[in-house]
């Protein structure tokens, strides 16, 4: 993202804020607006009831701070962002915010309502000092098509509103299985104000993706399976940047691993192994198991609860094939859970891209703002906020990406493949772009960026290419001169050095 979008979609907010100063309710919009371009962005958790949204968010965070229970709390809009110091506020619908107490049970953060029901509140705000909220602010949502239409209303209002930007700049959306309704919230979240401005700005997850192989040790590859299948099925690749499945219990307990859990599965590992696949066939026998001796009900029932049994097997092979240490075998079972894929993908896509969403959502408000409440001296404005639009290359990148991910554009399939990767639909930065290595040297870099800028450039020239793909072909070679420019700079900082 240039310094000078940032800037322009900064300055529109101002100037826009001279226009309605006089508009209480306006200016209040354009202040919000103001604070999202400095805040990190916003990624909301969503998906239907039991997708397994907060297991996996604490996952991300690396800690069990999401309640995965049933309870009150799973029906509220809850924000997590970065603070020095763990803080709870509660917004009701009706009064004063008010501060809860911190409170952990058995490691887990509770939150005391008190005599407020979950109808009456509006949000729940979670301060926490956790170095994965510093790059972004993850919003927990209720389950869409929840058995109480209220709960299922309340997500659907907060993250597809019919007037203004969503809340959320991006999405990672939790499924089971890829049903209708999942694609019909996909489809209306893009359908929002912001996901008018020709934005594909989610990411599907297969959860729960150990179920899908009965709890087997090779139910993740079953599983990547069905994602691969599932990222190239048309309606839903159009509708989100990648399918990625994770085993989100595992994922969460291993970045949450206890001393005791590991000494737990140290003892399970130590076992005979036929009499260790016996107690494993269900959770009924692993519980009424007497063996080994001194692993009582409470902690068998604490490991099922925490793991599962595709995570006990995972982690007893692990043990005895080396990893005997609670560190390695946490970092191991969270490697093979799903998680770091996603973690990369969040990465690539939306944190590399965090300036541009943010900007997009602050414009769209400001063109929804215009529209709705349209004035005689608005003109300066709307004039200044199309050239930024226009002109600012990221939105163009943005827009092709999206174009080529549903109506698609009139090139062979291996050009619009080309295309899709070079504008980074593969993730923004210089070498991802061009099919190379992360240590790929300056030099390398600016000579496939050359070789892929004439190329672009003969495509463009060719009077055989379709007039409908010239705009895709100038996006693409003006990308392409963006990553020559990089590359050049880096060969010029290396000879000076």
């Amino acid at each position: 993202m240039t310094a000078s979008t940032v800037t322009g979609a900064a300055d529109l907010v101002r100037e826009a804020l001279e226009v309605y100063g006089d508009d209480p309710a306006a200016a209040s919009i354009l202040h919000g607006y103001s604070r999202r371009l400095e805040e990190p962005l916003r990624i909301a958790v969503a998906g239907m009831v039991k997708a397994g949204k907060s297991t996996l968010l604490n996952a991300i965070i690396g800690e069990e701070i999401a309640p995965t229970d049933t309870g009150e709390c799973t029906r509220i809009v809850t924000w997590y962002r970065f603070g020095h110091t763990p803080r709870i506020t509660m917004y009701p619908k009706d009064g004063e915010s008010r501060i809860l107490p911190v409170k952990r049970v058995d490691g887990r953060l509770v939150f005391m309502l008190g005599n407020v029901q979950a109808e009456d509140v509006d949000k729940l705000d979670v301060e926490w000092p956790s170095p994965m909220l510093r790059t972004m602010t993850l919003i927990d949502t209720p389950g869409i098509a929840s058995l109480s239409e209220d709960v299922s209303a309340r997500s659907t209002s907060f993250l597809t509103p019919a007037d203004t930007p969503s809340e959320a700049d991006a999405v990672i959306y939790l499924m089971r299985h890829m049903h209708s309704s999942d694609l019909r919230f996909l489809e209306s979240f893009r359908d929002t104000e912001a996901g008018r401005s020709g934005t594909v700005n989610a990411l599907a997850v297969l959860s729960r993706a150990d179920e899908v192989g009965a709890g087997r040790i090779d139910s993740l590859l079953s599983a990547g399976e069905i994602a691969d299948r599932y990222r190239r099925d048309h309606n839903l690749r159009k509708l989100a940047l990648g399918v990625v499945p994770v085993a989100g219990l595992l994922a969460q307990s291993a970045r949450t691993m206890r001393q005791q859990d590991f000494a737990a599965l140290q003892q399970l590992a130590g076992l005979d192994r036929t009499d260790r696949e016996k107690m494993l066939i269900s959770a009924d026998r692993f519980l009424r198991s007497a063996k080994p001796e001194g692993l009582v009900r409470e902690a068998r029932a604490s490991l099922l609860a925490r793991y599962g049994l595709f995570g006990i097997r995972l982690a007893v092979v692990l043990i005895r094939n080396g990893f005997d240490e609670p560190t390695p075998l946490a970092h191991e079972l969270a490697r093979r859970s799903g998680l770091d894929p996603l973690l990369d993908l969040l990465s690539r896509q939306f944190q590399a891209r965090a300036e541009a969403l943010k900007a997009r959502t602050a414009l769209v408000g400001v063109e929804a703002l215009l529209r709705m409440s349209p004035r005689p001296d608005t003109g300066k404005l709307a004039a200044a906020l199309e050239r930024l639009q226009v002109n600012a290359h990221e939105f163009r990148e943005l827009r092709l990406l999206a174009t080529l991910r549903t109506t698609g554009v009139p090139l062979s399939p291996d050009l619009a493949a080309e295309a899709e990767g070079l504008i980074g639909g593969w993730g923004p930065a210089s070498h991802m772009r061009l099919g190379l290595a992360a240590d790929a040297a300056p030099d390398d870099l600016a000579d496939e960026a050359r070789r892929f800028l004439l190329k672009w450039r003969a495509v463009a020239e060719n009077p055989l290419t379709d007039r409908a793909a010239l705009d895709a072909c100038r996006v693409v070679i003006r990308s392409c001169e963006g990553v020559l420019a990089e590359a050049s700079a880096l060969q010029r900082l290396r000879k000076s050095a």
